[in-house]
């Protein structure tokens, strides 16, 4: 038996999964909790766009979950050993970049730095850089369209240079103190590996190219003289980053044995490339040219994949069209929400002062309900709008209230409003000729909530499948490891090969029901009225009818419930 390890870095916490090579089969896992901050975010009251981490959390984490995981699965199955784990593969969120010296070491971690936020990890979702990302996005357009050309022709507040510019400009202590900045999927693979210098971290392409503006086609990141109209520090800093990203057929080191005795594993087995870990769910959802996989968690990410014997159009308003950012000979090609299970729980736990088992309570609350019934429409912009705006300075909206209108009735109407905007990345995708012939859905929120499901399916008219793992970004991470330790050593040549032995669906699938999706329809078409006005791409937009468009609808669809 031979067996693989996946490290799955979210939001909140860290998972480690140990996966049986041969058929897929997850063993044992556990999750760390972060220590730091606020559920793992290291937050400012004063302003609400910070989000940060700090870097102690990830290594304490990867130690005590693959221990943790290894005695679960020892547990359950006798035969299991940790002299037959092969190789480990790691996720993470992104573009979350880490300052660190010249030997590798997080800022963030020294005495010196320990509670500066700047010389933490820039989260995900830290949007302090919205000012940064729109320069940037302007001098692009105007000098290096082929920049941004790849990731919708705007850059985003969420991605690397915009983080490091601001930092430079709210922090220089930190910035100069900063010897290079690594990108967290790249830091961990290379903290295990042992690596003592930032010019060796073996950096992937994932996130070089969906969020660093690196590509082969101008050599690698943009160009000295790009860098340097922004600032001439960052001219300074890209002779300290890298030349070449590499993607998930090449490893990222192996295990050195100071790691291998903390994590009670062989040392020298292969580290995979670290990609996000939407990337990795991709993988671990069976991701194929064809498939579209929707990753629906805090956040949700949309991911498919083009053979690069193709040609794919730039796409306005996609994160990004990247070879081999997923699947090596494919071109990655990601859209996003940037709230999706974080909305309704500002609305469920902040707004409405419930738990979690409110959530359910509101969910039967109006499951029965016929779509606009309520007489809602909503915009899921409260964190911003990654795709297809790109614009992380839109704000979230719910139009349509009255005096009777319920607190389930707008946790319904935030549902499918982020239903709405998935069917907006849809229809974008399937725009520019990308192909998507069924849709994979993955996450808690995808596997604990049929009414979500079930809307999802009837506002795109599409069949929504569900991955046979619950833990797609780890099993993805896991597969990786697989194909780079090798057929010899137990894994695989190539990532269908894997992808076929240790991939699969659940049976159950959710069906468009014919008479909600005409109804959605109507919906959508007012949803994409407000969603262009306020979103700035229809200048003139008459919203003088909206309102009493959304009455209608409520009217004829009570009518027909009292039928």
């Amino acid at each position: 038996m031979a067996y693989t390890i996946g490290l799955d870095y979210g939001t909140n916490s860290v998972r480690a999964l140990i996966v049986r090579c041969s058929d897929g089969k997850e063993l044992g896992s556990a999750v760390f909790d972060y220590p730091s901050g606020n559920a793992g975010v290291i937050e400012d009251p004063r302003d609400p766009l910070l989000a940060r981490q700090h870097p102690g959390d990830y290594l304490e984490g990867a130690e005590a979950t693959v221990r943790a995981a290894m005695v679960s699965a020892k547990q359950v199955f006798p035969e299991f050993s940790a002299e037959a784990v092969i190789g480990l593969g790691v996720d993470t969120t992104g573009s979350s970049p880490i300052p660190v010296d010249k030997q590798n070491r997080a800022l963030g971690q020294q005495p010196t730095w320990r509670e500066h936020p700047a010389a933490q990890c820039w989260l995900w979702k830290d949007h302090t850089s919205h000012a940064e990302a729109e320069k940037i996005t302007q001098l692009a357009r105007a000098k290096w369209p082929q920049y941004v050309a790849k990731c919708g022709n705007t850059y985003s507040s969420e991605w690397f240079w915009s983080k490091i510019w601001h930092c430079l400009n709210v922090a220089p202590d930190v910035f100069e103190a900063a010897y290079s900045w690594v990108e967290l999927a790249d830091w961990v693979p290379s903290q295990l590996a042992g690596i003592a210098a930032p010019e060796k971290i073996q950096r992937g392409v994932c996130m070089a190219g969906h969020k660093a503006l690196y590509a082969e086609d101008w050599g690698g990141l943009p160009e000295k003289a790009f860098l340097a109209e922004l600032n001439p520090k960052l001219a300074d800093l890209r002779e300290r980053l890298y030349e070449k990203a590499l993607d998930a057929s090449h490893p990222a080191g192996r295990l050195c044995e100071a790691w291998a005795e903390r994590l009670g594993l062989k040392s020298g087995i292969p580290i995979a490339i670290g990609e996000m870990d939407v990337h990795y769910g991709a993988i671990g959802c069976g991701v194929r040219e064809g498939t579209l996989v929707k990753v629906i968690g805090t956040s949700a990410c949309d991911c498919g994949v083009v053979s690069m014997a193709n040609t794919v159009a730039d796409i306005e308003g996609i994160c990004g069209i990247v070879p081999g950012a997923i699947l090596p000979g494919y071109y990655g090609v990601e859209a996003g929400q940037s709230a999706v299970g974080d909305l309704f729980k500002w609305w469920v736990e902040k707004v409405c002062g419930g738990d979690v088992s409110r959530h359910a309570a509101l969910t039967a609350e109006v499951a029965a309900q016929r779509p606009g019934e309520s007489g809602l429409l909503a915009l899921d912009w409260n964190n911003g709008n990654r795709t297809v705006l790109v614009d992380q300075r839109l704000t979230g909206c719910v139009l349509g209230q009255t005096l009777h209108t319920t607190a389930a009735e707008i946790y319904r109407a935030l549902i499918e409003a982020t239903a709405f905007g998935a069917r907006m990345i849809l229809e974008r995708l399937l725009e520019y000729g990308v192909p998507v012939e069924r849709i994979v859905c993955a996450g808690g929120i995808a596997e604990k909530n049929p009414m979500l499901m079930q809307i999802y399916a009837d506002v795109t008219g599409r069949e929504m499948c569900l991955s046979g793992s619950s833990q797609t970004c780890a099993l993805g991470a896991a597969i990786g490891a697989a194909v780079i330790a090798g057929r010899e050593a137990g894994g695989y040549d190539d990532f269908a090969e894997a992808q076929a032995a240790m991939t699969t669906l659940k049976p159950e699938t959710y069906q468009p029901n014919p008479v909600a999706h005409e109804a959605y329809n109507k919906l959508f078409a007012l949803y994409q009225k407000i969603h262009d006005a306020f979103g700035g791409v229809e200048k003139t937009a008459d919203l003088g009818r909206i309102m009493k468009d959304l009455l209608q609808i409520k009217e004829d669809a009570r009518l027909e419930t009292a039928k």
